[in-house]
């Protein structure tokens, strides 16, 4: 589990990711940020199950090429 980072903007995170996933061809409609407390939490939101297993296969992808670029160091 990764540790917390207090220094890393919730905003600004919301908003790399959501870039990130445009950029993947995805949409979360939903994604924002948590109305519920100060932890800085990001609310990914509900999904249809198409768009999660859209995500699901970029993921895979992204996994498989970190693989391949970690093999070459």
């Amino acid at each position: 589990m990764a540790k917390k980072n207090s220094t890393i903007d919730p905003c600004a995170a919301t908003e790399q990711l959501r870039a990130a996933l445009t950029r993947a061809g995805i949409v979360l409609p939903s994604l924002g940020l948590d109305d519920g407390g100060s932890l800085g939490l990001i609310n990914l939101g509900r999904v249809r199950a198409d768009v999660a297993i859209r995500l699901a296969v970029r993921l895979d992808k992204g996994h498989d090429a970190s693989l391949v670029s970690d093999a070459a160091l």
